[in-house]
């Protein structure tokens, strides 16, 4: 006889198997009295495997992850979900609210991690999130986007502490992998240091919503899903190409303040020597050309025209003689495009 199996603990709650349920976990009150607390979708499996989390809006003006987080939680799949998933829509509702990067004592809280229980509202706010989440948990999906005013190309970001998380990154099928260092006081720094690795997804732009980020984002969830075989494999297609590896990027920076004017995107192959754009001042002047200082893929780039000397512009990612970007990038976008996951019939 199979032993039944047991509830998942969190907070003061206790879940039982083949339940859904949103949770609220208590941040802290507002000044009026308002109380503002974390809120948590837990989806309990009937049969064991593992516990994920994916989490969103640990800044609050990311609001593509929200989005993500929303359409994870209408996909059919999770019905006969092994294991535990936790999604955190909105971790920084501070933020959220008031369309802004930051909580209200101005703290990035992911420059916040682990955090303390006596410390600042941010630190208050990490303590929350490693106790009740990381802690419970195998590995983890965050979910960011550029800040305002510029864009990053659909890429995971990874510093993995175990040869699986690689293969749970390919698996992910983001036009981008990119093996970055750990930041200090991230939540991956963190999360590892606690045995937990997390798969960081960059896409699109702050306050903003771009759809395709988005199919990227929430396709690439449902197959870590998969790859965990925590859902089944129906309806969730594989990449057909695989994803451009690299472990190196560099920012392109103003030369000068003024007006810019672009001439390259996300997404675009460049070869030293390019040129990507020319900033002018408003007299017109002088001008200065901006070019690219190496091969590479444009992964992020501002969308602001107005710039100061130093401003970071281009965000060129080194890529192996063997990868075909153009190849990649075309094949990619037209799977989801095609995909009938995102039919307008479809449930998500």
């Amino acid at each position: 006889m199979t032993k039944a199996r047991e509830p998942f603990e969190i907070g003061t709650h206790r879940i039982a198997p083949v339940t859904r349920v949103t949770i609220d976990l208590p941040v802290s009150v507002l000044s009026d009295h308002t109380p503002v607390t974390m809120s948590v979708h837990v989806v309990h499996g009937r049969r064991p495997g593992p516990v994920v989390f994916v989490s969103a809006a640990v800044h609050g003006d990311e609001v593509i992850g929200v989005e993500i987080a929303r359409r994870i939680l209408r996909a059919p799949n999770l019905d006969n979900l092994k294991g535990t998933l936790l999604v955190i829509p909105i971790v920084n509702s501070f933020g959220f609210l008031n369309h802004s990067r930051y909580l209200p004592d101005r703290r990035d809280l992911n420059r916040s991690f682990p955090g303390s229980v006596r410390g600042s509202l941010a630190g208050r706010l990490a303590n929350l999130f490693m106790t009740e989440i990381v802690s419970r948990c195998d590995c983890g999906i965050d979910l960011h986007s550029a800040a305002i005013h510029r864009t990053n190309l659909p890429q995971i970001r990874v510093s993995p502490s175990r040869p699986d998380t690689m293969l749970l990154a390919e698996a992910f099928g983001a036009p981008v992998i990119l093996t970055s260092k750990l930041r200090e006081g991230s939540l991956r720094q963190a999360s590892q240091e606690k045995g937990v690795d997390i798969l960081l997804y960059e896409a699109g732009e702050g306050l903003r919503f771009d759809e395709m980020a988005i199919r990227a984002g929430v396709s690439g969830i449902l197959r870590v899903l998969r790859k965990l075989e925590m859902v089944s494999g129906k309806g969730i297609a594989r990449p057909k190409v695989p994803s451009i590896q690299t472990s190196a990027s560099s920012w392109v920076r103003a030369p000068a303040g003024g007006l810019l004017r672009t001439f390259k995107s996300i997404g675009e192959v460049v070869y030293a020597g390019d040129l990507l754009g020319i900033v002018s001042d408003p007299f017109g002047e002088v001008e200065k050309e901006i070019e690219a200082p190496e091969d590479g893929l444009i992964i992020g780039r501002t969308n602001l025209p107005v710039l100061n000397e130093g401003d970071g512009l281009f965000h060129i990612a080194e890529v192996r003689r063997k990868d075909d970007p153009e190849r990649t990038l075309d094949s990619l976008n037209s799977q989801l495009e095609a995909d009938p996951l995102f039919d307008e019939d479809e449930i998500i």
